[in-house]
């Protein structure tokens, strides 16, 4: 089940990406040689019009092919993508991308409407007069808006902040009586080394406005959340080895079929898509702004030869950018590999 629901997700999120290059390009008037899910042999295939529609055998990737998308085309060809203008291009582009971030909202939408009611970043109580964190400075009604300097934009920030915590002290910004209130060395007691948080959120009910914000604030949260963990990497605060790729996904969701499942019950089937939609969300929003990244191979590294185009008023060589992006790929599937080898080692 684990690698079928796996499979589904990853999928999903690669055929929506996909389809987002597709549909903008239509729109654009570029020509789309072949739109396919999967990779390898095909199963199924019907052309359709100039477009051939197909069906893999590999249930993991997929591609939009479009006419001189990786080489150079005829100048007199208004159909090819290399010959529209760098907005078309760009957004062309760009659509993968944004359909990864709006499929994240969607679904936290779904999983917010579920869990609810929502929770808030406010103070509504401690667990008592004595509590560290109420003598240090906070008080009840207390919305919590930035802490060591990062911006609050929901519990999952407040949950990252404390989770990294290295002093045991954290200076917040909160919102008390409509003002902005700064607090410093905001502090809380420790059980066993593990810092234990003294205090209570105020939920919130759901309706269509704190649904849509909330999940549109989480999808704030998670993508900042990506690129933090990049630059947390860099410093040498995590190691190759903490990265996950396919198979440490599957073992995670493995993990969470598991909790979610018991012998008298069975599986519950309400938690189960809470962590499920959750985790789907994450994994999207992930691709997509991964994507973004100024990278050989990438969407991002595709704009960004489309900056350097509109700088120097003329392409790149299409032989050049294309070997660039080559060695790009071959970069990434070795990274894969890398990550691949250590996803299986840690099963052991």
């Amino acid at each position: 089940m684990k690698i079928l629901i796996a499979l589904l997700v990853f999928e999903l999120i690669i055929v929506i990406h996909e389809f987002g290059h597709f549909i903008v390009a239509k729109l654009c008037g570029v020509k789309v040689n072949e739109f396919s899910i999967g990779l390898g042999p095909a199963i199924l295939k019907k052309q359709k019009g100039e477009t051939l529609y197909a069906l893999r055998i590999v249930p993991f990737g997929g591609y939009c092919a479009m006419e001189g998308e990786d080489q150079e085309s005829d100048k007199d060809d208004d159909r090819s993508f290399n010959n529209k203008s760098i907005p078309k291009r760009g957004a062309i582009l760009i659509a993968g991308i944004v359909m990864n971030l709006l499929l994240g909202f969607i679904l936290l939408v779904i999983y917010t409407v579920i869990t609810a009611p929502i929770t808030s970043t406010t103070v509504s109580k401690f667990e008592s007069e004595t509590a560290r964190s109420h003598v240090t400075g906070l008080e009840v009604g207390d919305e919590i808006v930035s802490i060591n300097g990062m911006h609050i934009f929901t519990d999952m920030d407040l949950s990252y902040q404390f989770q990294n915590d290295d002093d045991g002290k954290f200076d917040m910004v909160v919102i008390r009586n409509g003002e902005k209130v700064e607090l410093n060395d905001v502090q809380f007691d420790y059980n066993d080394k593990k810092m234990h948080i003294d205090f209570f959120v105020q939920p919130v009910d759901a309706n269509f406005f704190t649904v849509t914000s909330y999940a549109f604030r989480h999808t704030v949260t998670d993508g900042r959340l990506i690129y933090i963990t990049l630059v947390d990497m860099i410093r040498g605060r995590y190691k190759l080895s903490d990265l996950s790729g396919p198979v440490g996904i599957v073992n995670v969701i493995g993990d969470v079929i598991e909790s979610e499942t018991s012998e008298e019950s069975g599986i519950n089937w309400k938690g189960l898509w809470e962590q499920l939609l959750s985790l789907a969300s994450f994994i999207t929003i992930n691709v997509g702004l991964f994507n973004l990244l100024p990278l050989p191979a990438l969407d991002g590294g595709r704009l960004l030869f489309l900056i350097i185009e509109a700088i120097r008023r003329k392409p790149v060589p299409r032989e050049k950018e294309g070997l660039i992006h080559l060695i790009g790929m071959a970069c990434l599937l070795l990274l894969m590999v890398v990550i691949t080898v250590s996803d299986v080692m840690k099963l052991f």
